[in-house]
């Protein structure tokens, strides 16, 4: 097993890839200065320009007491040290909790703009779906501490579909399609289904990203995991 190639815990390892948690890890009673002195100093890898730039364009100044920042401005400044140690993998446990949906968006903007710009691999975990189907390329769904669901995100909705029909008739249907999960609506059934195409008597649609997260954690029987001897990460 190797990290981005490196062993487990070795100083290559180390050095590519930076944390965020929701926590926000940050000495509070240093100036943002002495923050940044502190990161570059603890870093093999610094971007001083980067973390300068973008701390500018917050409005965060460098005198500034780190705890008496907000808490989406300490956000914005724990996410601003992970990124200018220039990591190949950026781990992300709920980071955006305490930020505004403006602030929220800006973050998720930058994300991508560093993806897309400097190759960087980003594991973000949140339960604000809305967030992970701007952002996700791979889903993986935890439930009860197992994996539910670990796929590419184009291959669940191409795979997946919605259905509409009979409640009465929903018996027959799991002797058709592979359903997920099925729920009555009086005489209505709406259906989660993997499936290429609508049985006769039933309408189709695409399915969103929140239709199949939902789907599966409510039948925990369901589940999507990648292929024997596919890692999700190398």
């Amino acid at each position: 097993m190797t990290v981005l190639g490196a062993p487990p815990g070795s100083r290559q390892a180390r050095a590519a890839v930076s944390a965020v948690d929701q926590t926000v890890p940050l000495y509070r009673h240093l100036r943002v200065a002495d923050q940044l002195a502190a990161a570059r100093a603890l870093n093999d890898q610094w971007d001083a320009e980067l973390a300068g730039q973008r701390l500018s364009a917050l409005g965060i100044g460098a005198s500034a007491r780190v705890g008496r920042l907000s808490g989406g401005q300490q956000a914005q400044l724990a996410l601003t040290l992970a990124l200018a140690r220039r990591p190949r993998l950026l781990l992300l446990d709920e980071p955006l909790a305490s930020l505004d949906p403006l602030a929220r968006q800006d973050v998720l903007g930058w994300l991508m703009t560093c993806v897309a710009e400097d190759g960087l691999s980003v594991v973000f975990s949140s339960h604000v779906i809305a967030e992970l189907e701007r952002i996700a390329s791979y889903l993986v769904v935890l439930s009860a501490g197992r994996i539910q669901v670990a796929a590419a995100v184009d291959r669940l909705l191409g795979t997946h579909l919605a259905l509409t029909g009979p409640a009465d008739r929903v018996d027959d249907l799991y002797r058709q399609v592979e359903v997920v999960t099925a729920q009555r609506a009086g005489r209505l059934a709406l259906v989660l289904a993997r499936a290429g195409a609508a049985p006769p008597g039933w309408a189709a649609r695409p399915v969103t990203m929140e239709e199949v997260i939902l789907g599966y954690l409510r039948e925990p029987a369901a589940r999507v995991l990648p292929e024997p001897g596919l890692e999700i990460m190398r």
